[in-house]
């Protein structure tokens, strides 16, 4: 079984291998497939085991001028994980033949054509959140906090009224921030990858610890220190963004909250690292209409990454708790994962620790010394949130 890596960037359309194709009781036109570890309805004798195909993951959105894919205008050109009740089967993603995509014949299983194909992600609040780049409000909003004197001034007021004052405001002071706005590359992402997409994981027999994956945005917070002033910076970021915009941020918010600035810091110091990363699920009423019914604004902590190594779930626990955090909810420390993809999708199913009252959004597994991870999501909750 080919192991694939983790990507920075989540790949929403890769070539791949068909792995099996079923018939599907009571349809004549239509059968399932196998990509990876997806399920997917197509065509019947469309494919065979061992054929190439473009597959197309849920959450995407395919370009509106390619005309292959016209067939998708009746749903908006969106893939999203689909129930067929008629044959009680689900099928998640889109798979089309290799031989649709001429110009990525001569491409290998498990190439990344995102981009060569223009699939976006389905949403705007994805795209938004998952982008690398930032609207050009903020960066104007950064410029100001930057000159506050130089923008109280009658004429650069009027000036930032109109679309085009505000673009010679960023012809004139934008390059000065580019710096400000690049993301840490010494900070990793935080993008689990997909039990689907890395199915040798089924094959292991050692024991994982088990948490709730939370449905919210995904907050880092790092310090890292200055040499010359022997003290620490403190960096904020979104999942790809770095905030340095404090005025309604909720990634500031959680940040003050919770005096993440004076906790990594002390931390850092009293330790004698030069890095330290913590990274968590921002939930509550101002965060993903709040599906957790949530009264406060929340911050769940994940990974904590100390010079650029990520510590144990037990480590994380341990530091969370000497300085009044909270963490994801842990499910299991002793876990053995299932061996069938069925079987994992199927424990995946249930609901929130949060509030019992809704569906999780799934597990987050994380080897013991904290490596390797993956996360299994539910079926039931992409069905019910359309994803």
């Amino acid at each position: 079984m080919r192991k694939r890596k983790q990507q920075m960037e989540r790949a929403l359309a890769h070539i791949e291998k068909v792995e099996w194709v079923n018939r599907i009781e009571g349809a004549d036109n239509i059968e399932l497939i196998g990509v990876l570890g997806w399920i997917c309805v197509a065509k019947k004798g469309e494919f065979h085991a061992g054929d190439r195909a473009v597959y197309i993951e849920i959450d995407s959105r395919c370009p509106k001028d390619d005309e292959r894919f016209a067939f998708l205008a009746s749903k908006n050109y969106k893939i999203k994980t689909m129930k067929l009740s008629k044959f009680n089967v689900i099928s998640q993603g889109l798979a089309l033949p290799i031989s649709l995509f001429p110009e990525l014949e001569h491409k290998k299983a498990g190439t990344d054509v995102t981009e060569l194909l223009k699939i976006t992600y389905s949403s705007q609040e994805d795209l938004k959140r998952k982008s690398n780049k930032v609207d050009p409000d903020s960066k104007c909003k950064i410029i100001v906090g930057r000159h506050p004197k130089l923008f109280k001034l009658p004429m650069m007021r009027k000036l930032m009224e109109h679309s085009s004052g505000k673009k010679l405001v960023l012809f004139l002071f934008g390059r000065k921030i580019e710096d400000l706005l690049e993301f840490p590359n010494w900070i990793v992402r935080t993008d689990e990858v997909r039990i689907e997409n890395a199915i040798f994981h089924l094959q292991s027999t050692d024991k994982w610890v088990k948490t709730e994956k939370l449905d919210g945005c995904s907050c880092t917070y790092a310090v890292d220190k200055l040499h010359r002033k022997n003290d620490f910076e403190f960096i904020v970021c979104s999942r790809n963004i770095p905030q340095s915009d404090k005025k309604e941020n909720i990634y500031w918010e959680l940040a003050e909250k919770y005096d993440i600035e004076h906790i990594l810091k002390e931390f850092a110091e009293t330790n004698c690292f030069d890095r330290v990363v913590l990274q968590g699920e921002g939930v509550g009423p101002l965060i993903q209409g709040n599906p957790y019914k949530l009264e406060e604004n929340r911050l769940f902590c994940f990974n904590l990454v100390i010079n650029g190594k990520r510590t144990s779930t037990q480590e994380l626990v341990k530091f969370c708790e000497e300085n009044h955090l909270e963490h994801v909810p842990i499910v299991e420390t002793e876990c053995e994962l299932c061996h069938t993809m069925e079987e994992m999708k199927a424990e995946a199913d249930g609901f929130s620790l949060l509030n019992p009252a809704v569906l999780r959004e799934g597990f987050v597994y994380r080897s013991k010394d904290g490596k390797q991870s993956f996360k299994n999501v539910s079926r039931e909750y992409l069905l019910k949130h359309n994803g």
